[in-house]
């Protein structure tokens, strides 16, 4: 039997009704490449908000992270750890400058890593620690920054999932001395295709702008600084477009509108499957909830995302795959499309043939998230209901 079309999507890129218009205006300007007007509105807004360090718009969160790798100035023999739990961008940037990835096993409760397990593998080899913020959700940053101070090694975030996310106050991306950020169409805001590379060192801030700029001091030319340019260093065509920068700046201005609605779905998510209150949601269909709760039906005990994070994401952990497997299909015959995430990075095809000894270990938490974890829709218009206004959005800054 032929399932349904696909009435409810995993994600709906939010559109505020602005985005056009400021393209449009970039467009009249007359400058679409990098490194504009719209892009210094975005890093502006970036550095004003959240304590952030040197901005850099880039054209992914993977550029970024490639970006961050090259500043790294990795040599044969160094190490860099990080969760097997993340998407492959994350050791890809860091394998391609060849470095020896040492991964790090998830909570077990959560997705995120454990940093219980971080400074067991630091050895004189290693370089670089990286922080994922699993949905949003902060690791335990103190933590980290202490380990990469005592035993001075580079503390990076992987802040993909994690704009307007905070730990003890402070916004993520502003503890690492570098932090990468996404603005893809799943992100809570986006442009497409985008990213960020924010640059909290100091000393690391002028080349970074040279790698920016394709290992170029362009920049500076344009600024009035020199009156020619040349090739410095290695570098790549990192930079964002202004149509793109311009489409991002759209979101921003509507940051605090986005979150207020995502917070209201993920606690209406959060009470229908909790065991203490079904209460009647303010946003999500009634008819949409018991789709989701009647397909669960003899497929076992489920668990739910208990952290909100910056309400990137909220997800259900089944007993096994084959439970997850079967409530995926049921909700495809209902036109709806759930997802999963992750596969572990430590048994990839990759590792095995690069670092054998990585992927012999086990790192069981990991590998459990990867069979059991299943996210649910989680987009503005979902299920497309009149916003409440009674429900006010306060940033945790």
């Amino acid at each position: 039997m032929k399932s349904p079309a696909i009435s409810i999507p995993f994600n709906k890129p939010f559109l505020s009704g602005q985005e056009f218009d400021l393209m449009r205006m970039a467009a009249e300007e007359g400058k679409l490449s990098g490194n504009g007007h719209f892009t210094q509105l975005c890093h502006t807004f970036f550095e004003a908000h959240y304590d952030f360090g040197k901005c850099f718009l880039t054209t992914s969160c993977t550029d970024a992270l490639e970006m961050a790798a090259l500043l790294l100035d990795l040599q044969p023999g160094d190490e860099v750890i990080l969760p097997s739990f993340t998407f492959v961008s994350t050791a890809n940037a860091f394998a391609i400058r060849g470095a020896k990835l040492r991964f790090v096993d998830s909570r077990p409760g959560f997705p995120g890593m454990d940093e219980s397990q971080v400074e067991q593998l630091i050895n004189e080899n290693t370089r670089a620690i990286v922080a994922v913020h699993y949905g949003g959700v902060p690791c335990q940053m103190s933590v980290l920054k202490e380990l990469a101070e005592k035993h001075q090694v580079v503390l990076i975030e992987d802040a993909a999932q994690a704009i307007d996310s905070y730990f003890e106050g402070k916004a993520l991306g502003s503890f690492g001395q570098l932090s990468t950020f996404s603005f893809h169409e799943t992100k809570n805001v986006h442009c497409g295709e985008g990213g960020m590379l924010i640059v909290n060192e100091p000393s690391l801030i002028k080349r970074a702008e040279i790698l920016w700029e394709k290992g170029t001091d362009r920049a500076a030319m344009f600024r009035g600084e020199i009156d020619k340019y040349g090739w410095k260093d290695l570098g790549s065509s990192f930079l964002l477009s202004e149509l793109q920068a311009a489409f991002l700046y759209a979101q921003l201005k509507n940051l605090d509108k986005i979150q207020a609605r995502r917070r209201a779905i993920w606690e209406d998510y959060s009470a229908w499957f909790s065991e203490e209150s079904k209460k009647e949601p303010a946003l999500l269909s009634i008819q949409y909830l018991k789709i989701l709760e009647e397909a669960l039906a003899g497929l076992g005990n489920i668990e739910f995302q208990s952290q909100p994070g910056n309400y990137h994401l909220f997800y259900l952990l089944f007993e096994n795959a084959s439970f997850r497997q079967e409530y995926i299909q049921r909700l495809k015959e209902k036109g709806i499309l759930a997802v999963f995430h992750y596969q572990c990075l430590h048994q990839s095809e990759f590792i095995q043939k690069n670092q054998p000894e990585e992927f012999q270990r086990d790192l069981p938490n990991a590998q459990g998230f990867s069979d059991c974890l299943l996210r649910l829709p989680l987009f503005y218009e979902l299920p497309s209901f009149e916003f409440p206004e009674d429900r006010v959005y306060e940033r945790k800054g």
